[in-house]
């Protein structure tokens, strides 16, 4: 049996196990040391730290507060990693911990994080998910099941001091385009609820002071939430620290292509069993600057879909040029629209957006002005058939539970 490198223990604080951390720093010590070739175990907290709970209350997802995440396990070190190779990782196998079968989805409060449609859900909610084997099925969200494509939200290894600073300085100089905005533009360095792991003295006062916040994905991978991480799949991340310093948490059991609920995906505790090895001069060799990786062999079955469309013109019909966000924005809010159709809230479709395993493409980029953009909703997942007909739609979903909502304070 490979070993358990890191534990969890999901009935204590995250801030009391020195082999977490919550900040990318290249001081923050290294907890366990593995060799080219080894295979080993790592235990994770769900990416707040235990702080969302298994109830019918939003009221934990409005006041998490979001200067302590995300929990991660590590940093390992790799001997003989040394700047510039390519760290090779292979996730063997994944799941969640036996004692916690379930997980959550949300949305923030605009005042507090907000979301990629804070807009349209500027109140906090939440729906929560129990795991059954490979499947998923939620009391706030009836009438849809589908198998989990476990994955790390965020993994990579730790910066070096002139990358740190350089992060530091971009997201702190966009901060000050529009200090005011809400939800704000980046998420500067936040001292007083840094973890930083094993370090202590003036190294932990110096983590906590320059330590750059987790949220973004960023050169080193970090928080990319790539639904195709999951099990069999293989990712080449850069070095710049001798040992690497691999760190990874923010497990989802399921998630939407661009988990665009933001507490997004089905977030979850668990496991990762890896295998690591090194690529020496790997990033020289391929011109790599950003991870790349090779997915995983293993996806849900789903071979209908119904496909939504966006172009680049927003809610208020103004006009964008080949702006893909704007026009994810809208083949999701497309979707969510036709499923209140059936019954659902518009809560309960957002939350199925960010949870299913629905694929988002750009379809064209080239079309001026409109660039185009498209969901695949998999319609095997509702326990009833979603598609057009002459007949109309059939409210299937009718009252029942709803997803918790909590008004702001």
């Amino acid at each position: 049996m490979p070993e358990t490198l890191i534990k969890v223990d999901l009935k204590e604080s995250p801030y009391k196990n020195d082999m977490i951390h919550n900040r990318w720093h290249p001081d923050v010590p290294m907890v366990a040391s593995v060799k080219p070739g080894d295979d080993f175990i790592i235990q994770t907290y769900d990416w707040t730290g235990g702080y969302i709970k298994n109830n019918d209350s939003a009221d934990d997802v409005r006041d998490v507060d979001l200067t302590t995440v995300h929990f991660l396990s590590g940093p390992i070190e790799v001997k003989g990693a040394e700047p510039g190779d390519l760290l090779v990782v292979d996730l063997l196998d994944i799941g969640a911990l036996p004692d916690s079968l379930w997980g959550f989805n949300g949305f923030f409060s605009k005042k507090n994080g907000g979301g990629f449609l804070t807009e349209h859900f500027p109140l906090a909610q939440k729906s929560i998910w129990d795991i059954k084997g490979m499947f998923t099925e939620s009391r706030h969200v009836p009438g849809v099941k589908y198998a989990g494509l476990i994955h790390p939200g965020l993994i990579g290894c730790l910066p070096d001091q002139k990358m740190l600073d350089t992060w530091n300085k971009r997201e702190v100089d966009f901060i000050a385009t529009n200090p005011t905005r809400v939800p704000p533009l980046a998420n500067a360095p936040f001292p007083s609820t840094a973890h930083a792991g094993k370090a202590t003295g003036d190294v932990k006062s110096k983590i906590a002071a320059e330590g750059a916040r987790t949220v973004p994905p960023r050169e080193h991978g970090g928080n990319c939430d790539i639904k195709d991480l999951s099990r069999g799949s293989k990712i080449y991340f850069p070095v710049y620290v001798p040992g690497a310093g691999l760190s990874m948490g923010d497990l989802h059991f399921s998630q939407g292509d661009g988990e665009i609920t933001f507490c997004g995906a089905i977030e979850m505790a668990g496991w990762l069993h890896i295998k690591v090895d090194l690529i020496k001069g790997g990033m020289a060799k391929y011109g790599v600057k950003n991870p790349i990786f090779r997915p995983s062999p293993i996806t849900p079955n789903y071979q209908n879909y119904l496909i939504f469309e966006g172009i680049s013109v927003d809610e208020q019909g103004q006009q964008h040029y080949l702006d893909v966000h704007v026009a994810y924005r809208q083949a999701c809010l497309n979707a969510i629209e036709y499923l209140t159709k059936f019954g659902y809230s518009k809560a309960q479709a957002y939350s199925i957006l960010g949870t299913a395993p629905v694929q988002g493409h750009i379809s064209g980029v080239v079309d001026i002005p409109n660039a185009c953009a498209t969901l695949y909703l998999p319609t095997e997942i509702f326990d009833f058939d979603i598609m057009p007909s002459a007949a109309g739609p059939i409210k299937h979903i009718k009252g029942g539970v709803d997803m918790p909502l909590s008004p702001d304070k």
